[in-house]
């Protein structure tokens, strides 16, 4: 169902979109929760920690092509909101082309680069086959994971966020069954787990393009369509590939703390993987409000309606600050509880380092929360590298601190922990400092 969030409140109109993509995307976190919980349960922590470690891998791999879709759908959402439909099928085209080439390319690296990448991560040897064979599996899923997100960009770009929710929670709980079946009952071990994921991922990427050719005619690109235009080509470059920086940077720094990680041993791996986990449900909803914000105010800047990116800036702002608190507060109380779910209560200092762990960066949702508004506006309003130098700021923060202070001592893998919030709140003070002194040339733009 198409939504036009250039009309109706602001902040009703800006909720019920951003609901189902929040729901969309916890429902996505399934997908490796499920294998971390079924392989803590049922394989031990060294599979945990090495699925963990692969997560995190995953997730920087992927975010090269969501940050490409990501930068798509800005562009799409822009065309929306002008009415141009020819202008944007012709953006399909072109972006379709030029992310599925990177995807395959891409592909084809991770398995060549396989050992190599493992060896840069420092991984220890009673972790390191587990990884592999995780991996090794994983890395089919690539292109599903490709054609599922690049697609939903495409849609919720035109304001339907419900379609790609329904097709993920099809293949979440599909995800679910078959991490049973494959681990529990056939003893397929972590490649098990990662076949699962696999088979899930391609239902929803297929599921989803089907829906779409079918139900959204107006969109399928005709004859006249086709051809690679240069202006074309240009603009989706520019969105995309300064958005794939963006997240590709996010999740390297994220990658480059894992490694970090990893070098203080198994313990330390494994409470990393389950906090991590439990990191990303408690900020998902924020992140994917971010991306909710970013589209109404892509499509209201496509439109010209300054005053309702003011009002939209206005009200996510302070949603998502008394968001943020709130899942603060319960994250630093439930700490101990939460590990409980993926580790047994009997492994008390993988508990212990995964609560110090919480309780330091989940105090500070607030910064992550504020951050993740900045990247849609910039985004949004056609200054993509804005968001690539807060998050050169933030990351670079957090990785330079990470191995700087995690070194003392009297530190140690606490100093990872507090890397991050640092990292946010820097980022953010650029960011809002950056809009309070441009605000009149960035509103100014709405006019072109």
């Amino acid at each position: 169902m198409e939504r036009d969030l250039t009309r109706g409140p602001v902040g009703g109109t800006m909720l019920r979109f951003a609901l189902p993509m929040i729901l969309g995307n916890l429902l996505q976190q399934t997908y490796n929760v499920a294998d971390t919980l079924i392989v803590g349960r049922y394989l031990g922590t060294d599979a945990l920690g090495a699925v963990g470690s692969a997560y995190t891998l995953m997730t920087f791999l992927t975010s090269i092509l969501l940050g490409l879709s990501m930068g798509s759908g800005a562009v799409f959402s822009i065309r929306w909101g002008r009415g141009d439909l020819e202008g944007l099928r012709n953006s399909i085209v072109t972006s379709f082309a030029l992310i599925a080439a990177l995807a395959a390319v891409l592909n084809a690296a991770v398995f060549l680069l396989l050992d190599p990448i493992l060896g840069l991560l420092q991984v220890p040897g009673e972790n390191y086959q587990l990884m592999r064979d995780y991996l090794w599996v994983i890395f089919f899923g690539i292109l599903a994971t490709f054609l599922y997100n690049y697609l939903a960009c495409l849609l919720r770009a035109v304001g339907d966020s419900i379609t790609p929710l329904v097709f993920l929670g099809v293949s979440a709980v599909l995800n679910i069954v078959l991490d049973l079946v494959f681990v529990v009952v056939f003893r397929w071990g972590v490649a098990g787990a990662a076949g699962a994921t696999v088979i899930s991922q391609y239902v929803s990427g297929l599921g989803i393009l089907l829906y779409g050719l079918r139900r959204f005619p107006q969109l399928r690109p005709r004859r006249e369509n086709l051809a690679l235009r240069r202006g074309n080509l240009r603009e989706i470059s520019r969105f995309s590939l300064l958005t794939c920086v963006q997240q590709s940077v996010m999740n390297f720094g994220i990658l480059m703390v894992q490694g970090r990680v990893n070098a203080f041993g198994p313990a330390v791996m494994a409470a990393f993987a389950a906090a991590v986990k439990i990191d990303s449900f408690a900020y998902m909803p924020v992140q994917d409000f971010g991306n909710a914000f970013s589209t109404f105010i892509a499509q209201n800047y496509g439109a010209g309606q300054r005053d309702r990116i003011r009002g939209g800036i206005r009200w996510a702002s302070g949603a998502a600050a008394v968001f943020s608190l709130a899942v603060s507060l319960v994250v630093c109380l439930l700490a101990p509880l939460l590990m409980t779910i993926f580790v047994e209560s009997e492994e008390q200092e993988i508990i212990a380092i995964g609560v110090q762990y919480l309780r330091i960066e989940g105090a500070f949702y607030v910064g992550i929360g504020c951050l993740f508004l900045l990247y849609g506006l910039y985004r949004a309003v056609a200054l993509p590298m804005m968001s690539v130098v807060l998050t050169v700021i933030s990351l670079g923060t957090r990785v330079l601190l990470a191995y700087t202070l995690s070194a003392v001592p009297a530190i140690g893998v606490a100093g990872i922990w507090w890397s991050v919030p640092i990292g946010w709140f820097l980022a953010d003070a650029a960011g809002i400092a950056y809009y309070l002194l441009r605000r009149r040339s960035i509103e100014a733009r709405l006019t072109l």
